[in-house]
């Protein structure tokens, strides 16, 4: 059994110096957003309890923000709690936002470059848990390291009926009638007030287990994304399945409907 693990160990050092050398100039993303899917289904396989497997996809996390640093990658955006995921039983859901609180408490110390940004509808989450990853994202203002937006209690519909609300009330506050508003509305005005505002949209969206749908994942932004899916569950996510969705993404030829 070592043997056999020890030589599938080299075959993947192979293909990873292979991808490494493919890469070698290619066009990279600035903006890489991550549906991290398939924690449980990793955990019932393995005959563990499905905190196991969520704490065995927090874990990863570094390890993908280090492949992205490496790849000069400018933004991370990571999805690690959906609003649909909050009508989870109270026992996993309780110890998933634990496990939440936790990555993202490892991701703001003062050891990492990251600047956190945590979006998503903190007002559906708990109270306490909200507080804990507001603070933790505020000690890494002023931060120059990569951009990492951990999306928790995150929906795309939800993002955008958000901003839709917060530009109403921006011109209400303004005096700005619904008559005037209407007559100048672009897209833009939405997208200034969504929880990326500011950033680049995303270039390449990748979801792991095997899944091929968004599930409200960036609905906005992914308008003109290329989209990446892996058969790998999250926890099990290589180095070498991230290279190969590099070499996707720098093969495909953007035309943003020219």
């Amino acid at each position: 059994m070592a043997l056999k693990v020890r030589l599938r160990e080299l075959i993947y050092d192979v293909y990873e110096r292979r991808l490494r050398r493919q890469l070698r100039g290619a066009r990279a993303p600035r903006h890489v957003g991550v549906i991290l899917d398939g924690n449980r289904r990793w955990a019932k396989e393995a005959g563990l309890d499905i905190a196991h497997g969520h704490r065995a996809g927090a874990r990863k996390i570094s390890e993908l923000l280090g492949w992205c640093r490496e790849a000069d990658v400018e933004v991370v955006t990571l999805w690690l709690l959906s609003t649909d995921n909050l009508n989870r039983s109270s026992a996993e859901l309780d110890a998933l936002l634990e496990i939440i609180a936790g990555v993202v408490d490892e991701l703001t110390d003062a050891a990492n470059p990251w600047r956190v940004r945590i979006v998503g509808a903190l007002d559906m989450l708990p109270t306490e848990t909200a507080a804990r990853l507001s603070a933790a994202a505020l000690r890494t203002e002023g931060r120059t390291g990569m951009q990492v937006n951990v999306a928790a209690g995150y929906g795309g519909r939800q993002e955008i009926a958000d901003a839709v609300r917060k530009l109403l009330q921006q011109h209400a506050e303004a005096g700005t009638t619904i008559e005037e508003l209407a007559e100048f509305l672009t897209v833009d005005h939405i997208s200034e007030h969504l929880y990326t505002s500011g950033q680049p949209d995303p270039d390449l969206l990748i979801r792991t287990s095997g899944e091929q749908r968004l599930s409200g994942f960036m609905l906005w932004q992914s308008a003109h994304s290329e989209f990446w899916f892996c058969e790998a569950y999250w926890p099990a996510f290589r180095r070498v399945d991230f290279l190969r969705a590099l070499r996707e993404y720098s093969a495909r030829h953007r035309r943003y409907g020219g």
